[in-house]
């Protein structure tokens, strides 16, 4: 009997009707000479401290290195204690039993480093020694299914794969574990999480943050000039900026009393932009992040969905790039598309010519290719199904398209003694663009397209502007902004062959960025507002402690993500990689024990009002650190930004003195103090005002 394991019930159930098993039972569907059970996710986890007989956050127990890491049934919490989920226990049992019975096993969890850890994990804790066969397939048509069952690969082949998994898991506990547990120790209050990958990520989000909120704009000025040939209107600006206005409204007056621009030097050339290359999931994320707001979470769980209903290949993908026999199906794939509302006929013109194959190459394909459509034409989906399955469509038709070809112009004028250059762009033949019909970003200084101008025409002054501008800071990081800051180790790359060639060195994978930016959200480290990625009070504090050290490198990380993908290919050893990540992890619980942070009676002496536990002051808040409790208090009160020490009377007094400076709506300030309500509300308690005497104005008429 041969007894195949898929990662989710969904999958399960494909694979079933493909090899003929129709009997359903609990925990598995029979039939033909095939079992098909699954997993749901990660069914086994590593172990926590308490497993090593490590009790608490002491500091003497740093750094926690286990030397064989202990194998348990995913745990859930209830209460203060975790105990092993009773749905994972039975699905365990049910697996168990059929794994005994087997004479092979078929792995079909996802094939990529993740699928394959939830088996290995699954195979080692049950102590399994039944032989196993691979099914590696890059989408789950029934064709692709059938394919890969007659093209089982043997188990061994992925060994490399399940140590980079291993080795990837092990390291973010060992980081994760004593990096936290040693910041928690520092501070003497509270639970810090801290984390391999999660904590780069943090510094690159608020390292942007804090540079965007300290910059300072300059002021700087520059002319617009109008002017006009064969009744064509178009713009040029100033070579020169001018940093003071009065310097530029002398410049203005020259160019008035001028009347006249000459022509001094003209140049064209011909641009060919090639097709854009194919998604990864990255660049899929980022797009529609882009486009639509979509978080990163939500375009993989939408990515994933389509995957899992056959219409698209494997999500997971780190590869742009397709190998030279998948090439040779992208014209009927894009002939599914031909009745496609926005793109279909682009898409039937593309199919039939010659396909660009600036995507197709063997070498650059990883363990999965580029995402593509499949066959499979999808009939009716949701609004934000069918959003991300045009995406990937769409960028399959422009990938395969023809080259852009546009005429670029630069003309240089003369007039009142300045130079001043006029930018423009016609689109010659629209090649891959015409696909989203999209019209092309311009700048300030460039123009859809100037007239026929030559050397030595002389023009008229149609107006002139002097216009103020402002320089401007790198925006706070979108996800956008963000997955190609991880995708790049945090190094501003524009350039796409730059950013391909990173790749292997940014931090996270492409199948694990948007849980770790959920991560950072779950943890209150960063909030979303609207496109933005903000990081929380607590955020900036974790990332104050933290940015000077090597936890927060984020070169680092990269370089450690490069290693687990050598070893995937078997260039280095996961040994190696192990001890330098427990060097590692010993240097930072050493860093981070050192850390001197400020007591909260350093601070005051603060405790809660409410339930007696410590309070932590943070840049914008003071908040209790009993999560049951949560007791907030704002720093900034009426446009007045309190005092730690003012705080601090607030929580242990429950009241302030007099404070001078707050601000009303309408700009008037008043003094009063603060005062907590029985709800621990802060309020206002202004003093009462003397009576009046009683005298001869005062009198009653």
């Amino acid at each position: 009997m041969q007894v195949i394991i898929a990662e989710k019930p969904s999958v399960a159930r494909e694979i079933a009707a493909i090899v003929g098993a129709k009997n359903r039972r609990e925990g598995y569907i029979e039939g033909n000479g095939y079992v098909v059970t699954w997993a749901f996710g990660h069914l086994i986890q590593l172990a926590m401290p308490q497993q090593y007989g490590i009790e608490g956050f002491k500091a003497e127990n740093l750094p926690i290195l286990p030397p064989k890491f202990i194998l348990l049934p995913r745990q859930i919490r209830e209460g203060k204690e975790y105990k092993s989920d009773p749905g994972v226990l039975k699905q365990l049992s049910v697996i168990k039993e059929l794994f005994n019975m087997a004479d092979r096993i078929v792995v079909a969890t996802d094939a990529g480093r993740e699928g394959e850890l939830i088996f290995r994990y699954i195979y080692s804790f049950l102590e399994c020694r039944k032989p196993f066969v691979r099914l590696w397939i890059s989408s789950l048509t029934d064709k692709a299914i059938r394919e890969g069952l007659q093209n089982l690969r043997p188990g061994e082949e992925y060994d490399a794969l399940y140590l980079s998994a291993k080795a990837r898991s092990e390291a973010d506990w060992v980081v994760g574990i004593n990096a936290s547990q040693a910041l928690s120790i520092a501070a003497g209050r509270g639970v810090w999480s801290l984390g391999r990958v999660q904590t780069p990520t943090l510094a690159i989000i608020c390292s942007r943050y804090l540079e965007n909120k300290a910059f300072t704009p300059a002021t700087y000025y520059q002319l617009k000039l109008s002017t006009a040939k064969d009744a064509t209107l178009f713009a040029a600006l100033s070579a020169q900026r001018f940093d003071d206005e009065h310097a530029a409204q002398t410049a203005y007056a020259a160019v008035m009393d001028a009347e006249q621009v000459r022509v001094v030097r003209v140049e064209r050339k011909e641009v060919k932009e090639q097709p854009p290359l194919l998604y990864d999931l990255t660049t899929l994320q980022k797009e529609a992040n882009t486009r639509y707001g979509f978080s990163a979470d939500k375009t993989l769980g939408i990515a994933q969905t389509l995957y899992e209903k056959k219409h698209i290949t494997y999500p997971r993908t780190g590869s742009r790039y397709i190998s030279e026999d998948v090439a040779a199906e992208i014209r009927p794939l894009l002939a599914t598309l031909q009745e496609h509302p926005q793109f279909g006929r682009e898409a039937s013109a593309v199919a039939g010519s010659e396909i660009n194959r600036r995507s197709v190459d063997n070498d650059k394909v990883t363990d999965h290719h580029a995402l593509l459509i499949t066959e499979v034409a999808p009939t009716s989906l949701p609004t934000e199904e069918q959003t991300i399955y045009d995406l990937i469509a769409g960028r399959m038709v422009e990938a395969f398209g023809g080259i852009c070809i546009k005429e670029v112009s630069t003309a240089r004028l003369e007039c009142g003694g300045m130079e001043f250059v006029a930018k423009g762009t016609v689109v010659r033949e629209g090649g891959w663009r015409k696909v989203w019909r999209e019209p092309e970003e311009r700048t300030d200084d460039t123009t859809a397209a100037l007239p026929a101008l030559q050397e030595g025409d002389e023009l008229t002054v149609k107006g002139c502007d002097v216009e103020r501008r402002q320089t401007k800071p790198h925006p706070i990081h979108t996800e956008s902004s963000l997955l190609a800051a991880m995708e790049t180790a945090g190094r501003s790359l524009t350039d796409e062959a730059e950013r391909e060639a990173m790749k292997d060195s940014g931090i996270g994978t492409p199948a694990t960025r948007a849980a770790i930016i959920e991560t950072l959200v779950a943890r209150d480290y960063i909030r979303r507002e609207k496109k933005s990625l903000v990081p929380t009070d607590k955020g900036l504090a974790v990332y104050g402690i933290v940015k000077d050290k090597k936890i927060a490198d984020v070169a680092m990380t990269g370089g450690w993500e490069l290693a687990l993908a050598k070893i995937a290919t078997a260039e280095m050893d996961a040994f190696t990689f192990h001890r330098g990540i427990e060097v590692y992890a010993a240097q930072i619980a050493k860093e981070l024990l050192a850390v001197k942070m400020e007591s909260s009676q350093e601070r005051g002496g603060a405790v809660c009002p409410r339930c007696g536990k410590q309070v932590v002051f943070y840049p914008k808040v003071a908040k209790c650190q009993n999560a049951d409790c949560g007791l907030t208090l704002w720093r900034t009160i009426a446009r007045k930004e309190l005092t730690d020490a003012q705080l601090a009377d607030l929580m242990t007094k429950g009241k302030t003195s007099v404070i001078k400076g707050f601000t009303k709506s309408n700009g008037e300030t008043f003094e009063a103090a603060l005062t907590l309500d029985k709800e621990y509300k802060t309020v206002f308690d202004f003093a009462p005002r003397n009576k009046p005497k009683a005298g001869k104005g005062n009198k009653r008429k």
